[in-house]
């Protein structure tokens, strides 16, 4: 997931944020009805409904992080994003012990948005909370998409309606560089890396595990991410921004380490 979205920075350049979300939204899509086949006769407007609602959320949490590591260091970026999954983890909890997970990733987000040795893009860390907000909303309907849906069909349906959503982003941002041989190369890498492998694996994860299982081994991403931007793209993080990283990684490990899986209504 993160290697591909070191990947998709490399096409800022050329078709921005907008376009880089469309062509992986687009090459995911392809594949994945190719794969799953999904039909639209014989599912209920309920079904309908969910798959609609997905795919809205993926295109907003596409664009969104897009946009947010287009002008922050992608580490830094998946670390405030994480905000999402850690507020699904302790929400409704009354727990005093996550009082302390909050507070630990309360003080890694301020170390990241404070330290370092250049001021952090505001607009980024805008662009970074709102995916995480809609990161938390993935993961609560990913499950309920695995369990309406037989299969990868759900994703794939999901998937057609968040690349027709993508289309004015990608066509304001890419225009015609869109169709560059070289640009749909790389766009179809992105896809694959970061949207069709990833979501589908997600899926299956969460309809034979607990979700604190799969919230302990998500609290991997902002290490993560910030290993992909060293080493795709040079990113460099400071001392600081490191131990921001790790304390952001720590509350969501503690805090979905202790959740227990409990019945969510969507």
């Amino acid at each position: 997931m993160q290697f591909g979205s070191a990947l998709a920075v490399t096409l800022f350049a050329r078709v921005g944020p907008g376009g880089a979300v469309f062509l992986r939204l687009l090459s995911a899509s392809i594949v994945l009805v190719a794969i799953w086949r999904p039909r639209l006769h014989g599912r209920t407007p309920r079904e309908l409904v969910l798959a609609i609602v997905f795919g809205a959320v993926l295109a907003g949490m596409n664009l969104s992080f897009y946009n947010a590591i287009h002008r922050i260091p992608l580490g830094i970026a998946v670390s405030i994003e994480f905000v999402g999954p850690l507020a699904v983890a302790v929400a409704g909890s009354r727990r005093r012990i996550d009082l302390l997970w909050v507070a630990l990733a309360a003080a890694g987000i301020l170390a990241l948005t404070r330290g370092g040795g250049g001021s952090l893009s505001l607009l980024g860390v805008a662009f970074a909370l709102i995916a995480g907000c809609l990161w938390g909303a993935y993961i609560l309907l990913s499950a309920r998409v695995g369990r309406e849906f037989e299969r990868g069909t759900g994703l794939a349906l999901a998937m057609c309606v968040a690349s027709v959503l993508a289309v004015p982003a990608g066509i304001a941002d890419g225009g015609g560089h869109l169709l560059v041989p070289g640009t749909l190369a790389i766009g179809a890498a992105v896809g694959m890396l970061s949207s069709a492998i990833p979501y589908s694996f997600e899926l299956e994860a969460l309809r034979r595990i607990a979700a604190s299982v799969f919230g302990v081994l998500m609290s991997l991403e902002p290490a993560m991410a910030a290993l992909a931007g060293w080493i795709v793209l040079g990113q460099g993080l400071s001392g600081r921004a490191l131990v921001g990283i790790a304390l952001v990684v720590a509350a969501s490990t503690g805090a979905s380490r202790r959740t227990r899986e409990a019945p969510i209504a969507v």
